[in-house]
């Protein structure tokens, strides 16, 4: 959390009073003309050092780009065990599978689905590993949709997982939980949607979402200690 501002000296009575009359030029009571406008050049200035500093931290967080410290996959589907997920779903159908490089980025994108069947729970989603070379992912991670775009969230929304990477979020949509890594460059996503289908499902049948998110950081974890350099 970013701190007030030091001020010299000590903070004693007549400090108030002090405040109270560098501000009083709206009123009559303090002088007008050059000093208003003093008082306005160096407000400005303030502001403007202060966000001149915030974009200089950006930029010396990763000074000569983001450390990666995983590696990039062609087949993020054999890569992708999801064993813990699989506990759930059973026996998941792995694909179609995407991969692509830039100077840029390069990223592995893998779905998965347990198929569609009445009277029975069915799950799908998919993985993306998103390796960023040349620019931090920090500032947009966590603000995009998983599945579908009506699931899009803030991540002041979602809940923290410490002791994942150096941030993890998991989202917990109703019936769509998302869990996000970053850690350095990288962004690891593991997206699920999972539906019963019929009128005969047992409401008992339906998986519990505190075990699923469990799975799902389980899965997170696994992932990223496989493809690690």
């Amino acid at each position: 959390m970013i701190s007030e501002p030091e001020l010299e000296g000590e903070w004693t009575s007549e400090r108030p009073a002090e405040a109270a009359r560098l501000l009083e030029v709206e009123d009559g009571a303090g002088p007008k003309g050059p000093r208003r406008a003093w008082w306005w050049a160096l407000g400005g200035a303030v502001v403007a050092s202060a966000v001149w500093a915030g974009v200089l931290a950006v930029q010396d967080r990763f000074a000569d780009g983001p450390p990666l410290a995983y590696r990039h996959t062609e087949d993020l589907c054999q890569d992708a065990e999801l064993k813990a997920l699989s506990g759930f779903a059973g026996n998941l159908d792995r694909g179609p599978k995407r991969q692509g490089r830039s100077p840029a980025l390069d990223w592995s994108f893998c779905s998965f689905s347990s198929g569609w069947e009445d009277e029975r729970t069915s799950y799908f989603g998919h993985v993306l590993v998103e390796l960023h070379k040349r620019t931090d992912p920090a500032t947009e991670f966590g603000a995009g949709p998983a599945l579908d775009a009506r699931t899009a969230t803030d991540p002041t929304d979602a809940q923290e997982v410490p002791g994942l990477g150096e941030r993890a979020l998991l989202f917990r949509h109703v019936m769509a939980p998302r869990i996000q890594v970053l850690a350095g460059g990288a962004v690891f996503t593991i997206a699920l949607e999972w539906h019963t289908a019929g009128t005969d499902v047992a409401p008992d049948s339906e998986p519990d979402e505190d075990a699923l998110a469990a799975a799902l950081i389980e899965d997170a974890r696994a992932l990223m200690s496989r493809l690690e350099k």
